[in-house]
């Protein structure tokens, strides 16, 4: 399944710059980086069960965010891409990490 995770974290809490290299690097592990607070992840439900609870124990809820989108199987009619940055499909394409 796909899922969209979308993040901000506070520039002036302490820790953020150490928490917002841990979110996407967790991000990372299981997907691509579509912009610079947006991740597409190709996850399994146990893995997004394990991924979710990586995110959930690294951002400050008292002044951080994350935004979890279910685009499920079928996301290929939910998504549009247009503009400059090519869009990959982590299905088809073949990524080299």
């Amino acid at each position: 399944m796909l899922m969209l995770i979308t993040y901000d974290v506070s520039s002036t809490s302490e820790g953020a710059e150490r928490r917002l290299r841990q979110i996407a690097k967790h991000c990372l592990d299981y997907g691509i980086r579509a912009q610079y607070s947006v991740f597409e992840c190709d996850v399994t439900p146990d893995q997004w069960v394990v991924l979710k609870d990586k995110l959930l124990k690294t951002y400050d809820p008292d002044c951080d965010s994350l935004r979890f989108y279910h685009l499920g199987s079928k996301w290929r009619s939910k998504v549009e891409h247009h503009g400059a940055k090519p869009a990959v499909d982590i299905f088809k394409d073949i990524l080299i990490l």
